[in-house]
């Protein structure tokens, strides 16, 4: 479900006055009872306390990360800075794309180091332009000490002829090789199995991704869009 801006305001307009201005809530169940209750369109996926910015983090189903004060008298929504030496790091977006290191290797299309130093993941799309130029850095990249796991995002959709190219070579009986034709415009024979192709592009939407590549760095940095070889070696600290 995608909300508009002047939407959202109003969704959270609402909560802060369903909200209780009163009451003191250390007890995780009640307060996620009190959340429920003033955005009843959401799920709760989960509800973390954060020490050290003093607030809990929430997770709605299908929707943003909110951040509640202790009592539930006040919400934020948006992402969660910190100011470290380096500069300031999202937390938010790590913490989301925390979830592509738990993805199951099974499931991508990879293409591994011989003397693997780091890997990046790849949501892509094969019909995508700048998806087939990092393709063609596979090689220097893989040389480099980087292994490359792709993650499909059909970028026009489920259903889409994408999309279909994509199951075709999950389903193929060697995806890497189909994966390096379909990106050179060859044509890539039907193929139908069990598959994770529409649940990555879901994952993809939820993560915000907007295009292809979309880079993930084992440390959960986010990339949206090419780099070049020695530009993605050098984020990556080789």
């Amino acid at each position: 479900m995608k909300h508009t801006l002047a939407q959202w305001a109003r969704v959270f307009f609402a909560a802060a006055f369903l909200l209780p201005l009163s009451s003191s809530y250390a007890d995780q169940t009640q307060l996620r009872q009190t959340l429920q209750s003033a955005l009843p369109q959401y799920s709760i996926d989960s509800l973390e306390w954060h020490e050290e910015a003093g607030l809990y983090v929430v997770h709605l189903q299908n929707g943003p990360t909110l951040h509640a004060t202790k009592n539930g008298q006040y919400l934020i929504a948006g992402d969660l800075y910190k100011i470290s030496e380096q500069g300031l790091v999202n937390e938010t977006q790590q913490a989301k794309m925390a979830q592509v290191e738990s993805l199951p290797e099974k499931d991508m299309v990879i293409f591994q180091a011989a003397n693997e130093k780091a890997h990046i993941t790849v949501f892509t799309d094969v019909d995508c332009g700048y998806c087939r130029m990092l393709h063609n850095d596979v090689a220097a990249l893989n040389e480099m000490g980087i292994s490359v796991r792709y993650l499909a995002y059909p970028r026009a959709g489920v259903g889409s002829t994408a999309y279909r190219k994509m199951v075709s070579i999950w389903c193929s009986d060697d995806p890497k090789a189909w994966m390096t034709k379909a990106k050179l415009g060859q044509d890539v024979p039907e193929n139908k199995c069990a598959n994770p192709v529409a649940s990555q592009y879901q994952l993809g939407n939820e993560l915000g991704v907007r295009g292809t590549p979309s880079i993930v760095l084992g440390n959960g940095t986010f990339l949206p869009g090419y780099l070049p070889p020695k530009e993605l070696a050098a984020r990556l600290g080789l």
